[in-house]
């Protein structure tokens, strides 16, 4: 056996010692992590400066974020909504005939492998997201670790490892392996039974289909590439275009443009080309710092000079950097040739302006957009975009009015997927307390005693359920 498989086995044994483990007992597992974290702050972040060339203060947020998250996701399994608890006594006059005694809820997969993103040290990382959400369903998690950050994901996963042991976690519940021969085991293991990924198109679909070629398939919860559109209204346009202009080139270039919501394309009504790339004269001031990786920033300025190169393109505006912020325009009748301009990914700080004569063409070319994690729309009172707002509600899992999508609120409504290829599993959502029920499955226990229910199944158990219809 391999350190993967001895690890993965590991994981299962601990899933199932802690299938009896009370949800509150859970909770304070997740919190203990929180606690563990923060009080790692001083070292951690200093790490992942050196480590990520991402800036101080973002990583500062984005530790804050994951401990909220945390902390977020142990209150949810602690007040039992994600058990989904639904009580239906026997009922002799049931109109299709007699009913049985029914009693549902949801109950944790298993063993969970988690792929770390390369953008989001923290927060889509070792202890991130998809890392929370397991745990609070209450499955064992093997993490891989992003190469981008190895010796930072090492370190945290001992944190987090030292975290549940001192908590009382099951040995095992969680841990760390490394390298690409790593990830194709935990994707194929026979014990693994769930994978969440955050990455390329290329590398999560490639996984994927390894999960799906499996004797025993399994879920496959990827957030894989997004164009991020929005579209702005000839209203909007004119009243108040500096201040989209000013925002869209605060969101493109956040982050050296490595969030997966960055808007990638900017629709706009026709406009004179020539003032509009002394509006967006704020670009050339933008000096990027360093990506995350070498290979990142060469495949990004690849990106940019195929779609600089395509028919139709042209560069409007430029910064400064190793990775230098780009804006190319184009009008929109040029996506009916080049499809490409409408679905390739250019990972950095670069984005697409496409014009438009007018509003009637936003419906005809939100129409053709793939699956997207957001879009936006910049609109006016009166502006009839009724249509257009269906159009895109069926195109991506987020839908904004007058704002910018870099920005992922964690919360209980909150959405983060999509369409494919935004996701593989469109009506999940990476982010929120929603997350967790990824990594359950519902069990239906009928005409059982009551003694041999689990607990929270029993009449007279606290918590939210539903019973009998109500």
């Amino acid at each position: 056996m391999s350190a993967t498989s001895d690890r993965i086995a590991a994981a299962h044994g601990a899933y199932l010692a802690a299938l009896t483990v009370p949800v509150e007992e859970r909770a304070g597992w997740l919190r203990a992590v929180a606690e563990t974290l923060e009080a790692h702050r001083a070292e951690l972040v200093p790490l992942a400066v050196r480590e990520s060339h991402l800036g101080a203060a973002r990583l500062e947020g984005e530790l804050t974020r994951t401990v909220f998250q945390l902390r977020l996701l142990a209150d949810e399994i602690a007040g039992g909504h994600p058990l989904d608890v639904v009580v239906d006594h026997v009922d002799a006059g049931w109109g299709m005939g007699p009913r049985p005694d029914l009693r549902r809820m949801n109950v944790p997969v298993g063993v969970v492998g988690v792929f770390g993103a390369s953008n989001f040290p923290f927060a889509f990382s070792v202890a991130g997201g998809d890392t929370a959400s397991a745990l609070a369903a209450g499955c064992a998690v093997v993490h891989k670790v992003h190469e981008a950050h190895e010796e930072l994901g090492a370190r945290t996963g001992a944190i987090v490892v030292d975290a549940l042991a001192a908590a009382g976690a099951p040995d095992g519940l969680f841990s760390v392996v490394f390298g690409r021969d790593a990830a194709v085991e935990l994707v194929e293991d026979p014990l693994t039974a769930a994978i969440g990924f955050t990455g390329s198109t290329a590398g999560g679909r490639a996984l994927f289909d390894r999960a799906m070629r499996r004797p025993v398939p399994i879920p496959f919860y990827g957030e894989l590439g997004s164009i991020n559109p929005v579209f702005v209204t000839e209203h909007a346009w004119a009243t108040r275009r500096q201040e989209i202009i000013a925002g869209f080139v605060g969101s493109f270039t956040l982050g050296v443009g490595q969030f997966c919501t960055k808007p990638g394309v900017l629709v706009v009504p026709e406009a004179d080309r020539a003032a509009l790339q002394e509006e967006l004269a704020a670009v050339t001031e933008v000096q990027a710092a360093e990506m995350l990786t070498d290979s990142l920033r060469e495949r990004y300025a690849h990106a940019v000079e195929a779609m600089a190169a395509r028919p139709g393109v042209e560069v409007l505006a430029q910064g400064s950097g190793r990775a230098v912020p780009t804006v190319l325009v184009a009008e929109a009748a040029a996506a009916a040739a080049e499809h490409a301009l409408l679905t390739e990914e250019m990972f950095g700080p670069a984005s697409l302006v496409l014009t438009v004569a007018g509003d009637a063409d936003l419906v005809p070319l939100a129409e053709r957009f793939e699956g997207q994690l957001t879009v936006t729309v910049h609109g006016e009172p009166g502006d009839d975009v009724a249509s257009l707002v269906a159009v895109l509600a069926r195109r991506a899992g987020r839908v904004l009015w007058n704002g910018w999508p870099t920005g992922v609120s964690v919360t209980w409504a909150q959405h983060h997927g999509g369409p494919y290829p935004a996701s593989t599993a469109p009506a999940t959502t990476s982010v929120g307390t929603a997350a967790i029920t990824r990594f359950l499955r519902p069990v239906a226990f009928q005409d059982f005693p009551a003694d041999l229910l689990p607990p929270v199944l029993r009449d007279g158990a606290t918590g939210p359920r539903r019973v009998d219809g109500r």
